[in-house]
């Protein structure tokens, strides 16, 4: 193949592969400043139920708020003799919520209405303790993973809270967190973990062994300023990744390519103020981020690619 053919390839191939991307695009939002309800004192963690329900973990006001899929407030529970605060969120698909307690260094586990259902953790670094808990993420088998943040590793338990397995230590090397905060668990049995002050992500087997990384301190596409929700497009297979102090979403492949970033620092329309856990609807057409700071929700809806526009008509004329 001659030099014009490899260029006019990789042109078609280029244009052609942005195109049936398409793009995330701002859908609405909820929520504000208080302790009302549907407000926040600092938005964290939101998972999607089985019926579309979003639960949204209320960091400051020490609760979990549930909604329908566009912000309508259905109830919430908790207070400060349930929780000393709250941050990551993960739900089954039979819809038991687990909730982490950050300073309490516990896990709970409730139903979609809020009956507690148990609890598990403590203060420590022994196996089945944590040091200010962050993401959680369920596998396919029920199995919990823990973003163990203070003790730099993962922990894994079965759904009712017995220690099966942990991994990471401090460091730079592979399979070493400098505080992790997010961790989602694929279809295909992998776990991502966003190793935030590393500014870099992990990926790993069920049980810890190390598969690859990418990622590192900046603002191109592709780098990151502390990286902390993920969340797995359970259609696609595509991982979305909270940029929390490049104040945007960044999207990716499995494999780490890059496909798109939204997002700027501010409080309008699809602006963030330090984005912290996300989650996307089982049929990868919706996407929630929690807007720590500005106290809200946000919703971003899958735009299918229009039809093939003319530069890529001119591209193909133009190698012909």
């Amino acid at each position: 193949m001659n030099k014009h053919a490899i260029t006019a390839t990789a042109a078609l191939t280029a244009l052609a592969a942005f195109c049936a991307w398409g793009e995330w695009v701002y859908e609405g939002q909820w929520g504000s400043f208080g302790s009302g309800h549907g407000q926040f004192n600092c938005a964290t963690g939101v998972a999607v139920g089985s019926g579309g329900w979003v639960y949204v973990g209320d960091y400051g006001n020490r609760r979990v708020q549930y909604f329908t899929s566009t912000g309508s407030f259905l109830g919430a529970w908790g207070s400060s003799a349930t929780f000393s605060s709250v941050y990551g969120i993960a739900i089954t698909p039979a819809d038991v919520v687990y909730v982490g307690d950050y300073y309490a260094g516990r896990i709970f586990r409730f139903t979609s209405a809020g009956s507690m259902l148990g609890s598990w953790g403590g203060n420590g670094g022994g196996n089945g303790q944590f040091n200010q808990p962050r993401g959680m993420a369920v596998a396919a088998n029920g199995n919990v993973y823990v973003a163990d943040s203070n003790n730099n590793r993962i922990q894994y338990f079965t759904s009712s809270g017995s220690f099966l397995g942990k991994w990471g230590a401090a460091g730079t090397g592979n399979g070493e967190f400098n505080t992790p905060f997010g961790v989602a668990f694929t279809a295909g049995g992998q776990v991502y973990v966003a190793d935030t002050f590393n500014h870099r992500l992990q990926h790993f087997t069920a049980t810890g062994s190390f598969l690859g990384k990418w990622g590192s301190y900046g603002t191109a596409p592709g780098q990151f300023k502390e990286p902390r929700g993920l969340a797995v497009d359970r259609a696609t297979g595509y991982l979305f990744v909270s940029d929390t102090a490049n104040h945007r979403i960044q999207c990716f492949t499995a494999a780490g390519s890059f496909l798109q970033a939204w997002g700027r620092y501010g409080g309008g329309a699809g602006e963030f103020n330090t984005p912290q856990g996300l989650t996307s609807t089982a049929d990868g057409k919706r996407l929630y981020v929690a807007d720590l700071f500005n106290h809200r929700v946000q919703y971003f809806r899958w735009s299918d690619p229009a039809v093939e526009p003319a530069s890529l008509g001119r591209v193909k004329a133009l190698f012909k």
